[in-house]
């Protein structure tokens, strides 16, 4: 390695303290931007900034670490935030953080400590700027976004173990087609959808023939970001699930525990503080607290747990009556219109691809006993995780999300008065007039999207001309429920 590239660890923070807030393009002294002019869509020009400007030396793209700290080596990483749409006032990972090529020919060889893979990741300097744009923008643009922090990270022994467990998931993978076919690379392009649900924190892009990296997964790297801006770690369980094998087992002994146990018992078997309504019953969102619970944690929200944040679980609450799973359909995710509406985005940049390919769900199911029961009577059946699948994503999510550009981009949006069944206007309880926008609707569409407001008035959504409630992305309950009984109970 080149003498240029040994620091110290003080040497580098002296380095970093200097250009907080300041852009990109401040602190350039190398004139690393000049190159934009001629190559306006150039790649990774942040990176370039703070390697050969901040820090002073020449790019390479071998499979090694960029550093020698303290006689240790370490790999930069610069990465991009942008401001949140879910979290007022939070930062978030722009994109997955990308790792380290897969090499199919050579990781069937490797050992996960030795590896090119965990040697990327080992010791980590990562580097923050804001992407401060709701759209793409040219590579010379990248000059007015600010720098925003800087850590030196190492993952914790369990987050190891998850890194290592997903690695041997996927080396495994490609060493089993290696062995069992004369040609396994007409199956290398099955690495990525195959695996994916069984990886926690990474996962492999861009598809083959593309030559597939290792990723760190977008909601891995944004925990990163907010335990570091908010310096407030998110809880931590006292038991470690290195694989989702291992968590079906931990909810799988919750289920022989509990299964049966009305929502009124489990309160007071997990000894949950809880404000009964007018009604005399529980709100909807104690069972999601049940289960966090039943892990030992004290969050109300699986989201506010670390690992379960960085893997992307998403809780979900299912009712059955005694003769089945009733037909809901169920909220997703709130549309990030910005990112939906992207022109220089493709479908596999976007928000509406990551939400879909990187979560899992977790739906934990109970029974009422009958329709005029309150919910504290409801009883616990058990947990199904689900997973969307590539087919799904591409057949049923990339139509919705065509079909939204196409409607407001060629300013088709429209929106049109609700009548009743005589032709008269519907009326709203604060005296407005109702109205619909032709955004996605279930009767077309199995994801579709639906506006949530306090009142009629609350629509801060304004789209070519177009006021509207915010708006969420919905998939139809048929749909799930046909995902749904497809899947043995954990």
């Amino acid at each position: 390695m080149d003498i240029n590239h040994k620091f110290t660890k003080k040497e580098l923070t002296d380095i970093f303290n200097k250009v907080i807030n300041k852009t990109l393009g401040e602190v350039d002294v190398n004139h690393v931007f000049d190159k934009t002019i001629v190559n306006p869509k150039v790649t990774g020009i942040a990176g370039d900034v703070v390697e050969q400007s901040i820090i002073g030396y020449p790019a390479d793209s071998k499979q090694r670490p960029d550093l020698i700290v303290d006689d240790k080596e370490v790999e930069l990483k610069t990465t991009g935030l942008k401001k949140s749409k879910k979290k007022f006032g939070a930062l978030e990972a722009k994109e997955p953080m990308s790792i380290t090529a897969v090499s199919p020919d050579k990781i069937s060889n490797q050992k996960f400590e030795s590896s090119d893979f965990w040697h990327k990741l080992e010791r980590l300097l990562l580097v923050y700027y804001l992407y401060d744009s709701d759209t793409t923008v040219k590579a010379s643009d990248y000059a007015r976004f600010p720098i925003m922090g800087y850590e030196f990270h190492e993952f914790s022994n369990d987050e190891k173990e998850i890194l290592k467990n997903d690695w041997l998931i996927v080396r495994n993978y490609i060493k089993e087609l290696q062995e069992n076919y004369d040609n396994p690379k007409d199956y290398y392009p099955t690495i990525s959808s195959k695996l994916r649900p069984d990886l926690m924190l990474i996962d492999t892009a861009p598809k083959w023939p593309n030559p597939p990296r290792f990723r760190l997964k977008r909601t891995t790297v944004s925990t990163i970001v907010e335990n570091y801006f908010t310096n407030k770690e998110l809880e931590k369980l006292d038991k470690n699930f290195g694989t989702f094998n291992k968590l079906d087992e931990r909810l799988h002994e919750f289920t022989e525990k509990y299964s049966g146990k009305t929502i009124e018992s489990l309160i007071k078997a997990l000894n949950i503080q809880v404000n009964l309504n007018k009604k005399g019953d529980v709100s909807k969102s104690v069972t999601e607290q049940i289960v966090t619970r039943m892990f030992g944690a004290e969050s109300k929200k699986i989201s506010k747990i670390d690992i379960f944040n960085k893997i992307g679980l998403v809780a979900k609450t299912i009712t059955q009556t005694k003769s089945g799973m009733r037909t809901e359909d169920t909220k997703l995710f709130p549309v990030d219109f910005e990112e939906w509406l992207d022109k220089d985005n493709s479908f596999e940049e976007s928000s509406a691809f990551s939400d879909f390919s990187e979560r899992q769900f977790l739906f934990v199911i109970f029974e009422e006993q009958n329709s005029n029961e309150k919910l504290l009577c409801n009883k616990f059946v058990g947990f199904k995780r689900v997973t969307f699948s590539d087919e799904f994503i591409f057949e049923e999510v990339l139509p919705v999300w065509n079909y939204v550009r196409d409607t407001i981009f060629n300013d088709k949006l429209i929106e049109t008065v609700d009548l009743d069944s005589n032709g008269n206007q519907r009326i709203n309880s604060n005296g407005t007039i109702k109205t619909s926008v032709n955004l996605p609707k279930s009767a077309d569409y199995k994801i579709f999207f639906r506006g949530t407001g306090q009142n009629s008035s609350d629509k801060p959504v304004y789209i070519n001309g177009i006021h509207m409630y915010r708006q969420y992305v919905w998939i139809r309950g048929t749909e799930i429920l046909k995902m749904l009984s497809s899947q043995k109970y954990i």
